[in-house]
């Protein structure tokens, strides 16, 4: 029953239309790495048990060789056997030629024996003959689908490869698109155009603060004035000195030409 299981698996597989297979399996590289595997299991139950059957053949073959040998050898004991009945019964002597014939019958009877078992093995031997052909046939069938589920295999895994790789390609495309607002490069342009602002505005920041403390500095010199001028009114100078006074001499003083 053993050996009648092995060979409907051989007979199954052998016949496995594995485009089929791939079209129903939802992982096909997970499917073909699982048939590969069964495969290769199969082919090695198969080969012990083609063995087993070849070698009981062989087996049957050597006994059947052999009974044609038991008979032949028999026929040749049975042939001398039965001219040394001839000689002594032309010689006269009876009883010895009656002792040989008893022994070429039953050299006969063996041979005739060894006749029938060969002739009973022979249909045996025909039928065994041929399922180890037919054995050997879905072995090598089993082997050559072993070789395509193979291939078909590391085909699979290549093109899931490329395709894994155009994926990642044409993701690393779609991140740097600049033409998009939301990829990375837009947000660190935004960034930046946030940074250069922010350093505008501290530089005009700056700037108004010198033009502040500038300012401050002339009102400053203006008080200065004010204070010089409260002071010379106090000390009874003019503390009223038009514009035009400045850098003459005092009111009494008149200019003489030629002085």
């Amino acid at each position: 029953m053993v050996k009648q299981s092995i060979f409907g698996r051989i007979a199954q597989l052998a016949k496995a239309n594995i485009n089929s297979l791939l079209d129903q399996a939802e992982d096909p590289q997970k499917m073909l790495d699982q048939m590969v595997r069964d495969y290769t299991n199969s082919i090695a139950e198969a080969e012990s048990a083609v063995a087993q059957t070849i070698g009981n053949l062989r087996m049957l073959q050597e006994d059947y060789k052999e009974d044609l040998d038991n008979a032949r050898n028999w026929g040749n004991k049975a042939l001398a056997a039965s001219k040394k009945a001839d000689e002594y019964r032309n010689a006269g002597d009876t009883v010895d030629a009656e002792k040989f014939d008893n022994l070429a019958k039953v050299a006969i009877q063996r041979q005739m024996t060894a006749e029938n078992e060969a002739r009973g093995a022979e249909p045996t031997i025909g039928s065994q003959e041929e399922i180890v052909e037919k054995l050997k046939t879905g072995l090598n069938q089993m082997k050559g689908k072993l070789n395509e589920l193979t291939s078909k295999r590391d085909e699979l895994i290549a093109r899931s490869r490329t395709a894994q790789a155009q994926q990642q390609v044409h993701d690393a495309v779609k991140s740097i698109d600049f033409m998009d607002p939301t990829s990375e490069v837009g947000r660190f342009e935004e960034k930046i155009r946030r940074e250069e602002a922010r350093v505008l505005g501290q530089a005009e920041l700056a700037n108004s603060s010198l033009d502040s403390q500038f300012e401050s500095l002339e009102d400053l010199g203006e008080q200065t004035e004010v204070e010089a001028r409260l002071a010379a009114l106090k000390s009874g100078g003019s503390g009223g000195r038009t514009p035009s006074a400045l850098g003459q001499g005092s009111d009494t003083d008149e200019y003489q030409p030629g002085q």
